[in-house]
This record gives C-alpha cells, sequence and structure tokens, in this order.
C-alpha cells in the first residue's frame, strides 16, 4: 500500500531506452504479455509467444525489451503508477478522516491489484529466482513501509494512536500482510478471505494494530 500519489515509477529495468510510451508496438508486447500471464506462468511464455502475439517478429521484440523479465517489470511499473494515480491526495487528509482514509488506501490498492492479478501473480512466483524482481519488490516494499511508519508516527504525535511496538516493525508487518492475503484471496490459495470481505478484514486488523481500536481519534 501507498499513502500518496507523489511517488513516481522506477524507470523499467531492462527496456531499451529512448522508446516513445504510447508506441503501438510496445503496448502490444506489455497487453500480450498480461494476457498469455492469465493462463500461463511466465516460465511457459516464450519470446516468440509475445512476439506473435503482438504481431511483431523476434528481432523486432529486443528492440524494445531485452528479456521477458524486463517485460514484466515494465508491467510492474505501469501497475504501480496506476496505484499512486488512484491512491488518495496526501496524508494530510489522514487526521480528518483516519478510517475513511485507510479505507480508500486499502481499496485503491486492491482495485488496482485485482485488475491485474496476473502480473501480481507472476511477480510473487518469480521473486525468490530473479534477483532483479527480487530487488524491485523490495525497493517498493521499503518505499511504502516508511510512508506508513511516518503516518503512524504522526497519529501518535497527535495522538490518535497510542504508543506501542516500533512504527516502522508494524508498517513491514501490515505490507506483509496486505501482500500475501491479497494474493491468497486473488490465486485462491486456501485458505483465503473472500474478495467480499477482504478490504473489512484488512482495515479491520490496520486500525487495531495502529489505534487499538477501530474507532481512532479524528481531526
Amino acid at each position: 500500500m501507498t499513502l500518496d500519489s507523489t511517488a513516481k515509477p522506477r524507470a523499467s529495468r531492462g527496456r531499451r531506452p529512448s522508446r516513445p510510451t504510447g508506441d503501438d508496438r510496445e503496448l502490444a508486447i506489455l497487453s500480450t504479455a498480461e494476457k498469455l500471464l492469465e493462463q500461463h506462468a511466465l516460465s511457459e511464455i516464450s519470446i516468440d509467444d509475445l512476439a506473435r502475439g503482438a504481431g511483431i517478429s523476434r528481432p523486432t521484440f529486443y528492440f524494445y525489451f531485452r528479456s521477458k523479465d524486463s517485460v514484466l517489470l515494465t508491467l510492474l511499473d505501469r501497475v504501480i503508477q496506476k496505484l499512486d494515480q488512484a491512491v488518495v491526495g496526501p496524508s494530510e487528509r489522514l487526521s480528518e478522516d483516519p478510517v475513511r482514509y485507510w479505507r480508500e488506501c486499502l481499496e485503491a490498492t486492491y482495485t488496482t491489484f485485482s485488475a491485474h492479478r496476473a502480473v501480481l501473480t507472476a511477480t510473487v512466483q518469480v521473486q525468490h529466482t530473479n534477483a532483479e524482481i527480487h530487488r524491485w519488490r523490495a525497493d517498493r516494499a521499503e518505499r511504502w513501509v516508511t510512508r506508513i511508519s511516518q503516518a503512524i508516527e504522526a497519529e501518535r504525535a497527535r495522538g490518535a494512536a497510542p504508543p506501542g511496538p516500533r512504527a516502522r516493525d508494524l508498517a513491514i508487518a501490515l505490507n506483509l500482510m496486505n501482500d500475501r492475503v491479497l494474493y491468497s484471496t486473488f490465486t485462491g490459495d486456501e485458505p483465503a478471505v473472500p474478495e467480499s470481505d477482504v478490504i473489512d478484514v484488512l482495515l479491520n486488523i490496520w486500525l487495531t494494530t495502529i489505534y487499538q481500536t477501530t474507532q481512532p481519534i479524528a481531526g
């Protein structure tokens, strides 16, 4: 989860430089990859599959991407960019209505990853065997942990949240929980929280963890 829309996605690793982001052939490769990931693991998808689906030759594929892993990294960057744009406002809004703010952050996270669940699933599946993707996830997690830690500390400073374990430790645990719960929900990897309940369940845990109540002090 991220807390504001100010963060910019990192440049896609492994991509050929200086290509226009709206290039139809690049978009066709990315669209093909996401569709194929809905039915196959990344390891089962070949460069020929991606090129054929995009209506280009194999040499043309390499003009845009160095590997299929770099395609996945670019898809990840685009998903995170959408998430950053979807998450509501700057964190100053947190003090106005904490329950609403955290819910909207969770809803944005759920909605964005749900729309691109094949990308999320592929990332989880390869993160321990692909060093570049593992670093990407670690960088993303660190950025979000820092922001959430700062938000928890701010809520404690204004008296809305009580003292407790280190804010950073709570932020790490909450983010890891989000990742695992959403992955299980999206993939049906039982036990899994039903999609109809997942936001309410996560919100309850976030509020009780940070505030030790589901009704924090507002304003």
